[in-house]
């Protein structure tokens, strides 16, 4: 009978320790990094610098079917593998990267090219308007390998940093570069030596239009600069924009209509303190570096001008919240 008590003793007392082991754990992933001097960074490479440049030589490996972009992997005259992706991403995600990663949080490692040569180039599934005779690849994306090994995706609804300051900027993040595909799928948590890293890893659906009753867009910058970008202000918090579910829906799939219903949630009832705290952050950057941005995405100048006053715009609402 004594044995029984002592074993109900310790699971009880293991059972109470959980919570406080869970948290110890929790104590070492990570979602944000202070940047440092913001002057000093370089918005025009992003996180993978000028060291980490992708090749002029690729060769072929394979094409990938996920996602709904066309993709495709090579590998460099450097020995450097690469994801290609094509489409309308390229650009806003391109740009996408550099500004969140300036902000703090992880990035993947985007180079935006108006066109690569790929030795072995074969026919794509998708996206094969965008290749031509000899293996000439126009507006392709690089995507470097390497940036940590994938242990699962995360949840904006469920994580270790719900209610940190940190994680209600990087909620803020995604309304202002208008990111309406908030899906879990393209939150990835890596293991960067033996570190775990919170990453939004696909920032595609960005700087476009987040939704009106029978489309979206992504990358276009006249719908960027139309769109709203406050909702709400009450004296404790802030609603942004954020429109990620078309009406059509609620017709062809209502359950898919009520997921990214929850989605806007992401952008709503964020603490002004963190908003404001996040846009004094990226206010300490200069038109010059947010211009930066964009024009490694390869965008216009018209267009790198106009998305700099919206985003400089933005910052401003957010200082003045």
């Amino acid at each position: 009978m004594r044995v029984y008590k002592r074993i109900f003793s310790s699971l009880v007392v293991l059972f109470l320790a959980l919570p406080a082991f869970a948290q110890q754990a929790g104590s070492t992933v990570a979602l944000w990094r202070d940047r440092g001097d913001v002057a000093a960074l370089d918005l025009l490479d992003g996180p993978g610098g000028k060291e980490h440049q992708p090749g002029t030589n690729f060769k072929f490996i394979e094409e990938s079917k996920s996602g709904t972009s066309p993709k495709f992997d090579v590998e460099d005259e450097n020995g450097t593998k690469w994801k290609v992706k094509l489409g309308p991403e390229v650009k806003s995600e391109t740009a996408a990267t550099r500004l969140v990663w300036a902000a703090g949080y992880f990035a993947d490692e985007d180079y935006y090219r108006p066109q690569i040569r790929v030795q072995g180039m074969k026919r794509l599934s998708r996206g094969r308007q965008y290749v031509s005779d000899g293996g000439l690849v126009r507006e392709a994306r690089l995507e470097r390998h390497g940036g940590g090994k994938k242990l699962k995706n995360w949840s904006w609804y469920h994580n270790p940093f719900v209610g940190t300051r940190e994680f209600n900027g990087l909620r803020v993040m995604m309304a202002l570069i208008n990111n309406w595909d908030l899906k879990e799928i393209n939150n990835e948590i890596l293991d960067v030596n033996g570190e775990p890293r919170y990453e939004v890893a696909d920032l595609g659906a960005s700087f476009g239009r987040t939704g009106k009753p029978f489309g979206r867009s992504k990358g276009v910058m006249k719908h960027y600069a139309e769109t709203k970008f406050i909702k709400k202000v009450t004296p404790e918090s802030v609603d942004f924009v954020m429109h990620s579910r078309p009406f059509f829906l609620t017709i062809i799939n209502f359950p898919n209509y009520r997921f990214r219903t929850r989605m806007e949630s992401v952008a709503k009832h964020i603490p002004i303190a963190d908003a404001r705290w996040l846009g004094n952050r990226l206010g300490q950057f200069s038109p010059e570096q947010i211009s930066d941005c964009f024009r490694a995405a390869g965008f216009s100048p018209p267009e790198v001008e106009g998305y700099t006053r919206v985003v400089m715009q933005r910052i401003e609402a957010l200082k003045k919240l």
